[in-house]
């Protein structure tokens, strides 16, 4: 009987064992050996080479969850900040400097638990392709021969690629738990630098094809969590505002009814209207009994019809989505056209494309239009392009080299000036790459983020005019300071970002959407049953145009260019 019990007791340690073994595996345990070292270049992460499996699985596990678990303990301070803000979070009174409050908050806000983050990566297919494109997962099925689904769009599409994914990485005989350059290979160059402008990620420098792809892998996840964050976001402020309106007008609707009309009403739906009553008394009335409204009920009519026209928003969402395009692209030419050559150059320049031998204007003018849906690489000497003075002063002071600290202390050095000495500073740096190099973008990443929230904001009468005159526009005599700020703007905006320019955040589009739909359905229900149907159908519209917006383009782009790129565009 002993004997039994200690077999027993053994079997069951056994188990448990197994189980804690079971329970505590995580999604590297499986990967191949080039997989790890992958995921461990990929966030620069020194690993010793040659190196076993064991050694290199132990330093992954080391880092794991810093990484993938709880990224947000890395980031400073301000992105902490713009984390909350984006999830329409006010920052505790206090904290706004203490970076533990602020972990504190962002993580019990976070996208996802860390045993969800463990999970995600057990099948990377689910959600690897979420922060890509329609013309990108369609591209991806071309290149491996796989028929596009019909009807076209992108769910369809998106199924497809994920269907697909393992069967296309037995082809190319690749890995697929943590993948490699092949999931990309249908993206250009210009498609990785948009991905990680758009995001507000600084592109490697210098940069490759496989550093490119390397940043965009490492921040998938995080792509992926935001899209997915301001899609459910998009589709509940949506559905809480056609609610909010129905609410709202259910209220209000009678008060732009006329006498006669509420009585019509009254007397339609079998409530008695006391002889004599005063208008007051006549609203009273109709308040009173409004649940019992039925048949011609105003407030369903536009309800309703927003919802049924919602099923009805994906053309026309495409629609406008194709015409908005076309707008961008022809005002983009517009400007283009008025560009001086030395700025079309610079244009090319930024994002690295080489300018035409003969400096023929047709030529620049081809070259630019050819790649107007390039943005501009992460950074470059023209990243200092809108900078105001107070900025370049602060940035060259903080410089080693002479020639930048005396052009930061010369009192009467105008700001072209000292553009041109921060610029000749970022290009001896890049030239000798190494630590100099490393500091000097860590440097402007974090002047950048100032700089850009006042751009163009305290700038002088003269500056903004000098900054015009660079793209060879003449101002007219006695153009107003703001005027000019817009038309600064505007050009600055263009020579960023080209035909791609980012929208203004997810939180100030969903308040646009809310007030404009809620003032549709009130005109709806007060103007009666077919006028609620078409304004419903209206409103449906825009929220399938900006709730797809949304899931497509959320991203910190979005952030750094705020309203004024709304204002101006």
């Amino acid at each position: 009987m002993r004997f039994l019990s200690s077999v027993l007791v053994l079997a069951l340690a056994a188990d448990a064992t197994l189980a804690s073994s079971w329970f505590t595996k995580a999604a590297y345990n499986k990967w191949h050996e080039t997989e790890l070292e992958r995921w461990l270049s990929d966030h620069d992460i020194p690993y010793p080479s040659p190196a076993d499996r064991k050694d290199l699985e132990n330093i992954v596990k080391e880092n794991w969850e810093g990484k993938v678990s709880t990224p947000y303990k890395d980031w400073d301070t301000d992105k902490l900040q713009a984390y909350l803000a984006d999830k329409g979070q006010d920052v505790q009174k206090g904290t706004k400097q203490n970076k533990d409050s602020l972990l504190s908050q962002v993580k019990s806000s976070w996208y996802e638990t860390e045993d969800k983050a463990e999970e995600a990566y057990l099948s990377v297919k689910d959600w690897i392709f979420d922060s890509w494109t329609e013309s990108q997962l369609k591209a991806f099925l071309d290149k491996h021969g796989i028929p596009s689904p019909q009807p076209r769009t992108r769910d369809s599409l998106l199924t497809t690629a994920r269907s697909n994914y393992e069967t296309v990485s037995k082809k190319t005989g690749e890995s697929a738990s943590y993948p490699g350059n092949w999931l990309y290979e249908s993206w250009s160059e210009s498609d990785l630098k948009k991905f990680l402008d758009e995001r507000g990620i600084p592109a490697p420098q210098p940069s490759t094809r496989d550093k490119l792809v390397a940043s965009v892998r490492r921040n998938a996840r995080l792509a992926s969590l935001k899209a997915s964050d301001t899609a459910s976001s998009a589709s509940g402020k949506a559905s809480a505002t056609a609610k909010s309106a129905k609410d709202t007008v259910s209220d209000t609707v009678f008060d732009s009814w006329s006498d006669s009309k509420i009585k019509e009403w009254a007397d339609k739906n079998g409530i008695k209207v006391p002889q004599g009553s005063n208008r007051n008394e006549l609203l009273a009335l109709a308040r009173k009994h409004k649940a019992s409204l039925t048949g011609e009920k105003a407030t369903d009519s536009a309800y309703s019809a927003y919802g049924a026209a919602t099923s009805k928003a994906g053309n026309a969402a495409a629609k406008a989505t194709d015409d908005a395009k076309l707008k961008a692209e022809e005002a983009f030419n517009a400007a283009l056209g008025t560009w001086s050559d030395s700025r079309i150059k610079a244009y090319l320049d930024a994002r690295g494309v080489p300018v035409p031998q003969s400096g023929k204007r047709d030529e620049l003018v081809a070259a630019a239009r050819l790649h107007k849906h390039k943005a501009a690489t992460g950074w470059s000497a023209w990243t200092f392009d809108t900078w105001t003075t107070e900025n370049l002063k602060k940035w060259l002071g903080a410089q080693s080299d002479k020639a930048s600290k005396q052009a930061a202390a010369k009192s009467d050095a105008t700001r072209e000036e000292l553009m041109k000495q921060a610029q000749v500073a970022y290009s001896s740096a890049s030239k000798s790459s190494g630590t100099a190099y490393a500091s000097m973008t860590s440097a402007m990443a974090k002047a950048t983020d100032s700089a850009k929230d006042a751009t163009f904001d305290t700038w002088t009468s003269s500056e903004l005019k000098a900054y015009l005159d660079s793209y060879g526009i003449s101002v007219p005599q006695g153009t107003k300071t703001e005027e000019l700020k817009a038309l600064a703007r505007r050009q600055s905006t263009y020579f960023r970002y080209g035909t791609n320019s980012p929208a203004t955040t997810m939180y100030a589009k969903l308040q646009e959407f809310a007030q404009w739909a809620l003032d549709q359905l009130k005109i709806g229900a007060a103007s009666g049953r077919k006028e609620a149907e078409y304004q419903g159908e209206k409103a449906a519209h825009y929220a399938q145009e900006k709730a797809t917006e949304a899931k497509d383009r959320a991203g910190e782009a979005a952030q750094s260019a705020k309203h004024r790129v709304k204002e101006e565009l």
